[in-house]
């Protein structure tokens, strides 16, 4: 479980979070919404420990990212945006068991499990790969299986389907709700609207560093009286920036 409480953060004049609080539940899908300079970035970054925040808390499974920063990085599984470089001298295997062993896992145990994450995301081509040279699509497949390798019970996954083909984009989406089945948290994080509409059962919506609209997306569209998803987002926004 992630549990967000009046986080606030500056960078300078500039205040990225204005103490926004919210739950992710275990065994669901919470998506998290937010225009550009919403300060959803620097929300996962704190909840990645790579940030502290100024003031409040991000914890997860009972962690603080403050106070046992190394407690939050064994419990989550992170797939930030903008970093999913992969080692191109090594294969697939090689690089999901180099974070492995980064977690404490050796012999057997990484190896099976290495093995059964091929199986889950279909990599039974590239596992044994270098990966230089790889689509978007299997790079993104190591990059999943190298946030997974320790078994996190909360996973962190920051548009993920960008750049994928339909194909692809339709095996992420079974993928994660698989983790979902497993009482899994995730906090799915997208710009695609339709993405959000078919995997998150609930969604927070920031804008100017706080929360302003949460629910299922049925609640949201109701509360907005919009019946499309996008439309209903863009509603949240739009009065929230009225507001200010």
């Amino acid at each position: 479980m992630i549990e967000i409480d009046r986080l606030q953060k500056s960078f300078g004049k500039v205040r990225a979070l204005k103490g926004i609080t919210f739950q992710v539940p275990d065994g669901q899908i919470t998506g998290l919404l937010g225009p550009n300079g919403a300060g959803k970035t620097t929300c996962l970054r704190i909840l990645y420990t790579i940030l502290r925040p100024d003031s409040g808390s991000a914890r997860v499974d009972g962690h603080d990212s403050v106070a046992d920063p190394e407690g939050v990085k064994r419990a989550i599984g992170a797939l930030p945006a903008d970093s999913r470089g992969l080692y191109p001298r090594l294969t697939s295997r090689e690089n999901i068991r180099y974070y492995g062993r980064l977690h404490g896992l050796h012999g057997a145990a990484l190896e099976g499990y290495i093995d059964e994450l091929a199986r889950l995301l279909d990599m039974g081509e590239i596992i044994d790969r270098r990966t230089v040279g790889f689509s978007t699509g299997q790079q993104l497949k190591v990059a999943i299986a190298r946030a997974l390798v320790h078994q996190p019970k909360t996973v962190l996954l920051d548009e993920p389907t960008t750049g994928l083909d339909v194909m692809s984009t339709r095996a992420m989406r079974t993928f994660v709700r698989r983790l979902r089945d497993e009482g899994k948290c995730v906090l799915f994080s997208s710009h695609i609207m339709q993405e959000v509409a078919a995997l998150c059962e609930r969604v927070v919506v920031v804008t100017q560093g706080q929360v302003v609209a949460e629910g299922t997306p049925q609640e949201l569209r109701e509360s907005t009286g919009e019946q499309d998803l996008e439309d209903a987002f863009v509603s949240a926004i739009g009065s929230a920036e009225g507001l200010g």
